[in-house]
């Protein structure tokens, strides 16, 4: 037999395995990467704010959607590179120079001069912010037992809520006082605070191979190439979606041609058929964001333009979302519920497709507009169970020396689907009358008019119900049945 572990130890590690996330052993940790990603979403919620400001600052309105862009695709190429490289080295060095890459886009794009600049700026923050989820990811699966993950899950999302409320009013203010550029350079400073919490105790408990024989193997170059090439393929079909012209099939085809080998080598075998298990898992956290979130961009336009709201007010109509998408999380991390994970995850894809469909209800002028913020208040609960659920049960059902790589496939699935889906969603929106609509928004901050192109809004709503339908029976497929 094996020799006994000392009296210390053993005490330590029996009391590790009753305390939940904040006990003495995870507190310093779970701290740490809960911090990262409140400054995560921070980021994401102040700069929406503060982007159409810089765009016209640096004269770069015709290249504003590629600075959204230039984040989603290079973040995509980072989360494979920090799979293999967690996989190998463990996770701390790939989430330290992820928060670095980070704060460096940052302070690159608040310094920009020119609107190329700005768009290299936000590039390099997208390569922080994909070695960051994954390595996070790996970080969970590895320091944290199962029976709290879903608690650590729940705190991600509660990371969230604050952000999402007061994200658009403080970066709103900094902006109109200080100006646009404080928003970013602001925001590295505060960066030093999470890493001298996290990185100790991830060297401490997550450092390191989970496989010592797989820190001698080479990174895979086959997975890298196919990395590079879902980036490229997903900007291309993104730029193609913005522009309705027979030119725009060609860059659409070679999108395509990247993207469809891309998928098949990087995401499990069976995805695309929802096959049970990981698959489907992975699978279902694509539908699940990409058709939630596609809808939900156009949301504040929807208000604004043909129900007369102002901005501040359609924005604040999707902020009580924050809390019940952090309810949703609560809900799922409850021990009891865990043999129905399952059926959670169908409801949560019932209620993400309902609230998709009923909020175009607001484009019938007897509509009251606070049905929208109802509607979407649900729709966040059941995303809240939702994608805390798939991820979950990612980490479940990988092996140690795998977490790094399936994580990377299921961000790989959210991110891709939000592309393609916002893509499909922008180019019906454009065909039926978008692009007038837009003209005329602008026009309403100016003159009070506005245009009305229902047609073009239920064209995005509509299709993205369905697909958040088509998500509730995947749903159905994620739990492996027993033999």
């Amino acid at each position: 037999m094996p020799d006994a572990l000392p009296g210390d130890l053993t005490s330590e590690v029996a009391g590790a395995a009753a305390e939940g996330v904040l006990g003495r052993t995870y507190r310093a940790l779970s701290i740490g990467i809960v911090s990262v990603v409140f400054l995560i979403a921070f980021e994401a919620t102040a700069v929406g704010t503060a982007m159409p400001v810089a765009a016209r600052e640096l004269h770069g309105i015709p290249l504003y959607a590629f600075a959204f862009s230039a984040y989603f695709t290079t973040s995509l190429f980072a989360m494979v590179l920090s799979g293999q490289w967690a996989d190998r080295r463990g996770p701390l060095q790939p989430l330290a120079t992820g928060i670095t890459a980070f704060g460096v886009g940052l302070l690159l794009s608040g310094a920009a001069g020119s609107m190329w600049v700005f768009i290299a700026g936000r590039a390099v923050q997208g390569l922080g912010g994909g070695l960051v989820i994954v390595a996070l990811y790996v970080v969970i699966g590895r320091a944290y037992p199962e029976r709290i993950r879903p608690a650590i899950m729940a705190a991600f999302a509660a990371s969230w809520v604050i952000p999402s409320v007061v994200g658009p009013l403080a970066a709103g203010t900094v902006t109109e006082q200080l100006g646009w550029r404080w928003v970013f350079v602001g925001i590295p400073a505060l960066i030093v605070i999470p890493l001298a919490l996290a990185l100790p105790q991830i060297r401490r408990m997550a450092s390191g191979p989970a496989d010592p024989e797989a820190s001698a193997q080479p990174y895979d170059r086959r997975r890298i190439r196919l990395a590079l090439g879902i980036s490229a393929g997903a900007g291309l079909l993104q730029y193609a979606g913005q522009e309705l012209n027979w030119l725009a099939v060609l860059p659409a085809a070679a999108g395509v041609a990247l993207l469809v080998p891309a998928v098949r080598g990087l995401l499990p075998t069976g995805t695309v058929r929802a096959a049970r298990g990981l698959p489907s898992v992975i699978l279902l956290r694509g539908v699940a964001a990409g058709s939630f979130i596609a809808a939900e961009s156009f949301v504040p336009l929807m208000l604004v333009t043909q129900r007369g709201l102002t901005p501040t007010m359609a924005g604040l109509s999707l902020a009580v979302g924050g809390a019940t998408w952090a309810l949703g999380s609560f809900v799922q991390s409850r021990p009891r519920l865990e043999p129905y994970r399952g059926r959670l995850m169908v409801s949560g894809m019932v209620l993400v497709a309902a609230s998709i469909a009923l909020a175009p209800t607001v484009l019938i002028p007897a509509v009251p507009v606070w049905i929208v913020a109802v509607a979407w208040a649900f729709g966040c609960f059941g995303m809240g169970m939702v994608i805390a659920s798939t991820s979950v049960l990612l980490l479940k059902l990988s092996a140690p020396e795998e977490a790094g790589s399936n994580s990377a496939a299921l961000q790989i699935s959210d991110g891709l689907s939000n592309v393609l889906l916002l893509a499909m969603g922008g180019a019906a929106f454009a065909a039926l009358g978008g692009k007038a609509l837009g003209a005329a928004a602008h026009g309403t901050a100016a003159t009070g008019a506005t245009g009305s192109h229902p047609m073009a809004f239920a064209a995005v709503f509509l299709p993205m119900a369905v697909v958040a339908a088509v998500g509730a029976w995947v749903a159905t497929r994620v739990v492996v049945r027993e033999k």
